[in-house]
């Protein structure tokens, strides 16, 4: 009996895909197993095919692997879209009585299940739930109490009435009902359960509720995919906190809202992707020069123009290390799991005030759409420390000002870092404007003081190398000759593909970095290694480039730009080939 086990759910956009592997997912993690799980979807309302796959185990996973044991087919296609990954012994279960599945025949090897799934939703009291029903026969495949299920049912339809969660109760229970007594077949699964409390998670809420902990008092943003979940997150909960949301006219008006929060005093934040970033950069230039702070959430997706906004990419980082007219002094944070998307989040609002600048946090789609299990204390809101950095009030405001007591809101400091007084501090009357200006604010364009404006903004990113913590993690054998870089969300796939990597007698040091600007100097371990590998997604290798400037070294370079996330086993095995 493996130690995972991997399921989906395949359809039409439209066919409740989503909510069915949400569901699932949910009673998973409150039976006490661990979850990862992964979408396929197309950028479309209805029509085009999508899939929701999860794949779970008592430990934890974080990766998806290129093996697939329990698939619900809601059509025909779905079984061709998933032929890769299925297997001897894998079930299929699908619904006979539909017309497309006529003809259809099990592929040699594989177990098909014909569940009458509509005919048996309705019996429960509407075709609707033909998905549930679906549920339910996976837990009689599965071995897993179906009863876990009742408490997902409940979270979902609960606001619908007690009717219609009894209704979907029961359509899990002919689903599993009709398995059970038409199939005898042992199918060798056991999904067994634990006493482990979980709580499930994707990154655009990690980011949500990590501004929240870091204390944000406004969000402006416009639906785009896949940032859109930040706003969902955060919309009826900041409330609470004091906090506002405000869904802006288009992306432009979203930064320049947060903008203006942000010079009121306000811990201020936005969040879109790729064609988002681009609208936003004139404004970033701004936040810039007139030194506020603001944190930019770019949830990455492919590229360029449109592109696929429904598939993975790594491809923003140039944009994100240089986008923007002028040379513009920023932060780039890029996490690496989930949960630290909560973590780095908390970090980016308090870089931002402490040195009064904007700073991009960065997930892409795949950890935007990927739900995964974490234990609670993972995201501990106690813990949460927020620096709003060099604030003074009026019994220091004169320190900061001139003869004519007017205050110097971009002071030349050695740090770099101005005081900064919020709006109503007596004596912290101030301006400041995109144009170059001078210390009280004012345009100017004295070449002296040009030059002392532009080189103070530069030293705000010095004084941070020295006084922070811009490090990585490190994973695998430190003494192998065989050395590993990625950045963002491949951490996860990478870390398993270790284990694949070690049964091939391949061992490998893996460094992941979660901070491409500033970003910690690789130069000594990579001129330890023999071989050095930069895994990341995209076709021309981005991030490679920054380690080759760095390092002055070559590096191979194993590049994913399909717009599918990598897989554990598939990277090992392209690892493997590099460096063997």
């Amino acid at each position: 009996m493996q130690d995972d086990l991997n399921w989906a759910i395949g359809g039409e956009a439209g066919d409740g895909i989503d909510s069915t592997g949400k569901i699932f997912a949910q009673a998973l993690s409150r039976a006490g197993r661990h979850v990862f799980t992964s979408k396929d979807f197309a950028s479309r309302i209805r029509g085009g095919y999508t899939a929701y796959k999860i794949r779970t185990a008592v430990d934890r996973v974080q990766s998806v692997v290129d093996r697939l044991d329990i698939l619900i087919a809601l059509t025909e296609r779905t079984v061709d879209e998933n032929m890769d990954e299925l297997h001897d012994g894998s079930v299929i279960i699908y619904d006979g009585e539909r017309t497309e599945f006529s003809d259809f025949e099990v592929p040699d090897g594989m177990v098909g299940l014909d569940v009458p799934l509509k005919s048996l939703a309705e019996d429960a009291g509407g075709a609707i739930m033909r998905n549930i029903v679906a549920l339910g026969a996976v837990c009689e495949v599965a071995d897993f109490p179906i009863e876990n299920l009742d408490e997902s049912l409940q979270k979902k339809f609960g606001g619908k009435g007690e009717k219609i969660v009894e209704n979907n109760k029961e359509a899990a229970r002919l689903g599993e009902q009709y398995v059970a007594e038409n199939y005898e077949t042992d199918f060798d699964f056991e999904l067994e359960t634990t006493d482990e409390d979980y709580v499930l998670l994707n990154a655009d809420e990690a980011i949500g509720m990590g501004a929240i902990a870091a204390g944000c008092k406004f969000y402006a943003g416009y639906p785009i995919t896949p940032a859109t979940d930040v706003m969902t997150y955060l919309t009826g909960r900041i409330e609470q906190f004091g906090g506002h949301v405000v869904q802006a006219e288009d992306e432009l008006a979203a930064i320049n809202l947060a903008l203006g929060a942000a010079r009121g005093g306000a811990r201020a934040m936005t969040a879109t992707s790729g064609p988002g970033i681009d609208l936003m950069a004139e404004t970033f230039g701004l936040v810039a020069t007139s030194e506020t702070p603001l944190v930019i959430a770019n949830i990455m997706r492919s590229g360029p123009s449109t592109g696929m906004p429904t598939k993975q990419e790594q491809g923003d980082l140039n944009m994100m290390l240089y986008g923007g007219h002028g040379e513009i002094p920023r932060f780039v944070l890029t996490p690496t799991t989930v949960s630290e998307c909560f973590h780095k989040t908390v970090e980016a609002f308090n870089l931002a005030e402490k040195y009064q600048m904007p700073v991009y946090i960065s997930a892409d789609l795949s950890m935007a759409v990927t739900e995964q299990t974490f234990k609670p204390d993972e995201f501990d809101m106690d813990a949460v420390e927020n620096d709003r950095g060099k604030v003074v009030d009026e019994s220091e405001i004169s320190k900061w000002q001139d003869e004519q007591d007017r205050f110097k809101a971009h002071a030349v400091t050695a740090d770099g870092v101005s005081p900064r007084a919020f709006p109503g501090t007596e004596g912290g009357v101030h301006m400041s404007t995109g144009l170059e200006h001078d210390e009280l604010g004012r345009r100017t364009e004295d070449v002296d003081e040009r030059v002392e404006q532009v080189d103070k903004r530069n030293q705000k990113v010095a004084t941070a190398e020295e006084r922070e913590d811009f490090d990585y993690r490190e994973f695998g054998n430190a003494d192998s000759d065989n050395l590993v870089i990625s950045w963002g969300s491949n951490e996860g796939a990478m870390v398993e593909a270790l284990d694949f990597l070690a049964e091939e007698d391949v061992d490998v040091r893996f460094i992941s970095v979660p901070y491409v600007f500033p970003r910690p100097d690789l130069t000594d371990e990579v001129e330890a290694a023999e071989n050095v590998v930069v895994v990341e997604c995209n076709s021309t290798g981005q991030f490679a480039d920054l380690i080759e400037h760095d390092t002055l070294t070559r590096v191979e370079r194993v590049n994913k730009y399909n717009g599918v996330r990598y897989k554990a086993d598939e990277l090992a095995a392209e690892i493997k080939e590099v460096v063997a």
